[in-house]
């Protein structure tokens, strides 16, 4: 089947999301600066970062399919954590997020002949932790590369008391505001069967 879109992401958790939906994608990954600016604020933050990403990779394609891009930031009391430089960093943000609730954002952005953008705002609540759960955790090498040092689709979920909003959004990519988006550009999910 030919491909329907451009995903502009590494993530094989959005690849997961898109093929759960039965879409056809090729990958492109963006190579952009995802370094936070200062005073910027965190919804500011993930919106810049989705739509840098979906316009390198519109700018470098043939312009013939649409292009996808999202990025997702854990946010606690207002600060963005990023994915963990080592354990120690993994160890400090897993202990931060200990027994607290914090937010998921997730900014989707589309591109073809104009630019769409949607945000997911999510919340999770981590029970309590010790210091040896999350050293036995980072031991399994899942939060090495997780925003919030933690995969709520993996053996993190054993962390997460409760969530409200939307789950595949705190996986990487909010499933409603992606068909909401690509319905701009007629990509559909359920399609007449032949």
């Amino acid at each position: 089947m030919a491909a329907e879109i451009v995903l502009a992401s590494a993530s094989p958790r959005r690849r997961e999301l898109l093929e759960q939906m039965g879409l056809t994608y090729i990958v492109r990954v963006a190579a952009i600066d995802e370094r936070v600016l200062d005073a910027e604020l965190p919804v500011d933050y993930v919106r810049r970062v989705a739509a840098k990403k979906s316009q390198q990779v519109w700018q470098a394609s043939e312009k013939n399919l649409p292009v996808l891009s999202a990025d997702t930031s854990v946010v606690l009391n207002g600060m963005i954590m990023g994915k963990p430089k080592d354990q120690a960093d993994a160890v400090a943000m897993l202990t931060a997020l200990s027994g607290s609730t914090h937010q998921v954002l997730t900014a989707v952005s589309l591109r073809q002949d104009q630019h769409w953008q949607a945000l997911s705002i999510s919340e999770v609540t981590f029970r309590g932790l010790s210091l040896q759960e999350i050293n036995d955790y980072w031991a399994t090498g899942e939060p090495v590369d997780k925003a919030g040092a933690y995969a709520i689709q993996g053996l993190g979920a054993m962390f997460v008391e409760r969530c409200s909003g939307s789950y595949s959004g705190i996986v990487g990519l909010p499933l409603f505001e992606t068909m909401s988006l690509l319905a701009n550009v007629g990509v559909k999910v359920l399609k007449q069967h032949e």
